[in-house]
This record gives C-alpha cells, sequence and structure tokens, in this order.
C-alpha cells in the first residue's frame, strides 16, 4: 500500500520538478497542494477546536457533578457535545489523513528512482546526483548528516527547529490560553507536540522535514484566513471552582463570629 502511495505522490512531485527544476521546490508545491485539498478537513478542524474550547467551562461542569459516575459523565458529555454540534474527532482528522501521506512520502524519499514516474526529468536528475535545496540532500536525515560534522549538519538542525517553530506558532494560534487554566491537558499538548515533532524529526529524510515546515507555514495562513472570516478565538470564560466559593463563604462567616464577640465585649 505505501509503495502505491509513494508512486502516487511521485507523480504531482515530477510534475512540479519539470516546472521548476528543483528538488525541494517540488516538494514545496506538493506539499501546497496537498494542503488545498485538504483544506475542508482543516476548516472542519479549526472550527471543532474553537467549539471544544467554547464548551469547556459546561465539560468542566459536568466533570464535578458526576466525578463518582463514569458511565453518567459518559453520556452527559456525548449528550453535550451532540446538543451543541461539537465533534472531539474532527480536531484531530486532518493529522490522521496526513499520516498515510507522511509514510508514503518518507517510502519516495528514501527510494525516489523507485517510485518517481520512469523517464521523467527528476529521474534523470536524481541518477546525475543533482537534486539539493539549500545544502543539502533531501533523502538524508539530520542524524546522519550529523556523522560528517557539526558544520555539514547546519542546514539539516535549522530545518528542525523550524519544525518545531512552526509546528508550536500553529498550535498556539489554534488554542488560546485559557484565562483559568481550564484545558489544561489540551494546552500541554499544544506545548508537547512540536517538541515531539522535533525529536522525531532526527530521524526523518530532509524533505519531509521540509514537507512538515511548509504545511505548517500553510495551515497558519489557513487559520488566519479562517479567523477573519469567523472571528478569532476568545480563551474559554473564567469559571469560579466550588472550592473556592467554599472557603471565601468560610472567612465570611469566620470574620462576621469575630464582629459579634467585638460587639459583645
Amino acid at each position: 500500500m505505501l509503495d502505491s502511495l509513494a508512486r502516487m505522490i511521485g507523480l504531482p512531485m515530477s510534475l512540479f520538478y519539470d516546472l521548476i527544476p528543483n528538488y525541494g521546490i517540488s516538494i514545496i508545491f506538493l506539499t501546497v497542494l496537498i494542503n488545498i485539498i485538504l483544506f475542508p478537513l482543516t476548516l472542519k478542524q479549526t472550527r471543532s477546536t474553537r467549539a471544544m474550547q467554547e464548551i469547556q467551562p459546561e465539560v468542566k461542569k459536568l466533570q464535578k457533578e458526576h466525578k463518582e459516575e463514569p458511565e453518567v459523565l459518559n453520556k452527559a458529555m456525548m449528550a453535550l457535545y451532540k446538543e451543541r454540534g461539537v465533534s472531539p474527532a474532527g480536531c484531530v482528522l486532518p493529522m490522521l489523513v496526513q499520516a498515510p501521506i507522511w509514510f508514503g512520502l518518507f517510502r519516495l524519499l528514501r527510494s525516489p528512482e523507485q517510485f518517481m514516474p520512469e523517464g521523467s526529468n527528476i529521474i534523470h536528475a536524481l541518477q546525475a546526483g543533482l537534486p539539493s535545496f539549500l545544502g543539502m540532500d533531501l533523502g538524508v536525515t539530520p542524524k546522519d548528516a550529523l556523522t560528517s560534522g557539526w558544520f555539514g549538519a547546519i542546514p539539516y538542525l535549522m530545518v528542525v527547529l523550524l519544525v518545531v517553530g512552526s509546528g508550536w506558532i500553529q498550535s498556539k494560534q489554534a488554542m488560546p490560553a485559557s484565562s483559568d487554566g481550564a484545558g489544561g491537558q489540551a494546552q500541554l499538548m499544544t506545548k508537547m507536540m512540536p517538541l515531539l515533532f522535533g525529536v522525531f524529526s532526527f530521524s526523518f529524510p530532509a524533505g519531509l522535514n521540509l514537507y512538515f515546515v511548509t504545511s505548517n507555514l500553510f495551515r497558519i495562513g489557513q487559520q488566519s484566513l479562517i479567523f477573519r472570516l469567523d472571528g478569532r478565538p476568545e480563551p474559554p470564560p473564567k469559571v469560579e471552582k466550588q472550592e473556592d466559593q467554599e472557603s471565601l463563604e468560610k472567612k465570611q462567616q469566620g470574620s462576621r463570629k469575630k464582629r459579634k464577640r467585638r460587639r459583645r465585649k
């Protein structure tokens, strides 16, 4: 299956190379094409993420009310999602759809001569050892590049940093910080996912990392467009915790008792 997917990805990439004979530019154009095709899913993901943020106060309220009844909580959550038209799966759908593309591109970049169309210009360029981008062999991983010395690995490491940085900006843009720490787990994932991608990127071909950077930057632009159409997402409203209210009431009761004692004296 991955071989077939690698051949499918190789076809448009070969056509882009015919237009502009640069291996890296071909990957960038391929990335843009894929993200344009997936824009309906990106739109759904962005709106689903926003909807999940908006109902966080209600979710936390249900979690407090039914913390001892997991089955009841699950049913209440499903009812809330249905009532508000929220689909948790919509938040991760584009990533799930793109996962096979990542694997196919990984396979293609590892063995491009096997999966590119026969007789294409890109095949001839590969055989002549011409394709490179910003001083990088796009089929080499940053980890392998380091074995040849730090200086030669600098472009590869810069791309890894761009993977982390662009991923963090894209995630942060989609999920603003909560005013009261609500959605802490989601906020943690926002910080951790780009770092995890950065770690994995050391073992990915530079061409796949270029795909990630281009995809993140394009998604930032897409999300900006969506926010312009729908309005920017706002942090969930601050919800007063029940414990805070109880402690406040106790303090008020204590101060009242002190006043009464003083009056008696």
